[in-house]
């Protein structure tokens, strides 16, 4: 998870030609890696279900090392750039911890997971590089931030479509509400749409597109083959590492 996002990140900083950019790049992987291990085992800690065994011990560490880390590229940083980082910051605590009475936190809240996990990666990925390189917001920002949307977004649906099984009926995630069938269809016309939005615009970049074009075909292939009864490493390893392909093509390519 954390090398997707340094890969996404990485690439917007690649495409805007943003200097210096090292202690943002580090910034994002620590700061993923501390937040994916903060929503996935917070619960366990906060409530003792799980035995502190070896290998949670050591992904404690990892986090706490990250975390320093990330502490320290962060003071790196300029006001602004600060400012920017606690929007996403506060929608993890919002994501992971019942901040309002009665009510369970953001990540069970009916429908919502997939678009909040969307929208983060978008801050942090496109956004946060730009604030960083106070590069000025315009049209291919935005068209690059819907693009960077619909990729999480499906990827999130790979994830969705296996765990259809085994998540909470009120969580209501897009396979549960539309079946795994129309999931799989709404998948292709996002894709769709994402590649589209390249060939619209007024000067076609092909090297960029032919990336695009081999990236959504490479996403629509995990989305085909996607099944409650796969393993939770299809999604995990196979369709996270999509972003990394991504940016080691463009590596050699560009």
């Amino acid at each position: 998870m954390a090398f997707s996002a340094l890969a996404l990140t990485a690439m917007t900083v690649r495409f805007y030609g943003i200097p210096q950019a090292l202690n943002c790049l580090l910034f994002v992987f620590c700061s993923t890696l501390v937040g994916y291990n903060f929503v996935k085992y917070d619960a366990l800690v906060r409530t003792k279900q799980n035995t502190w065994r070896v290998e949670l011990k050591l992904i404690l560490l990892l986090s706490f090392v990250a975390s320093l880390v990330g502490l320290y590229s962060f003071f790196q940083f300029q006001l602004r750039t600060q400012l920017f980082i606690v929007i996403p910051f506060l929608l993890t605590l919002l994501y992971t911890l019942p901040f309002f009475p009665n009510r369970a936190n953001a990540r069970n809240w009916k429908g919502v997971k997939i678009y909040m996990v969307s929208f983060c990666w978008v801050l942090m990925t496109v956004f946060f590089p730009l604030v960083f390189g106070r590069i000025n917001l315009n049209g291919s920002v935005f068209w690059l931030s819907i693009q960077r949307f619909i990729l999480i977004f499906v990827l999130v649906l790979i994830f969705e479509i296996i765990d259809v099984t085994k998540d909470d009926p009120h969580l209501q995630t897009v396979p549960q509400m539309i079946g795994v069938n129309k999931t799989k269809i709404l998948g292709y016309l996002l894709l769709s749409v994402l590649v589209l939005i390249d060939v619209l615009q007024p000067q076609i970049h092909w090297v960029a597109l032919s990336f695009k074009l081999l990236v959504s075909v490479t996403i629509a292939f995990f989305l085909y083959y996607a099944k409650a009864t796969k393993s939770r490493y299809y999604s995990s390893f196979w369709a996270e590492g999509i972003p990394i392909f991504w940016w080691l093509l463009f590596l050699v390519f560009s």
